[in-house]
């Protein structure tokens, strides 16, 4: 049930951030939007699939996915205003610097979801290596 209902706020969440990220103005954002997307999205479905998966992607749904969603709609509402300062422009071009690492990070996530398979794919890479040589 606490997986489930983790699942379902996720859910709602990336609904807001697909919404937010198709704002973009520059095709630059746009690209950078839609990778964040795309590792957003691959979390969430990896961890919908099988559920046990959750307590690795903790970090995930409890911090990463809430900066991202806040960050992204954020920047969208405020690149949309027609007259821009030089404080909104800074305040913009910092909030595309943060939303560059939270795509990092959302990356590690991702790792960490996936280590036991990137474990066990590693130890099949050393016994077919090992009998190569024989």
């Amino acid at each position: 049930m606490y997986i489930k209902k983790n699942l379902e706020e996720a859910r709602q969440k990336i609904i807001r951030l697909r919404k937010a990220l198709f704002q973009a103005k520059n095709i630059q954002m746009f690209k950078q939007n839609a990778e964040m997307l795309r590792l957003v999205r691959r979390i969430y479905m990896l961890t919908k699939k099988e559920p046990k998966r959750f307590y690795r992607a903790e970090r995930f749904f409890y911090q990463t996915l809430d900066s991202v969603v806040e960050l992204t709609e954020k920047y969208a509402f405020l690149s949309s205003h027609p007259k821009k300062n030089k404080e909104l422009s800074m305040s913009l071009s910092e909030a595309r610097i943060t939303l560059a690492e939270l795509t990092k990070r959302l990356e590690e996530d991702l790792t960490q979801l996936m280590g036991d398979e990137i474990g066990e794919l590693q130890f099949e890479l050393d016994a077919a290596k090992h009998s190569l040589k024989k």
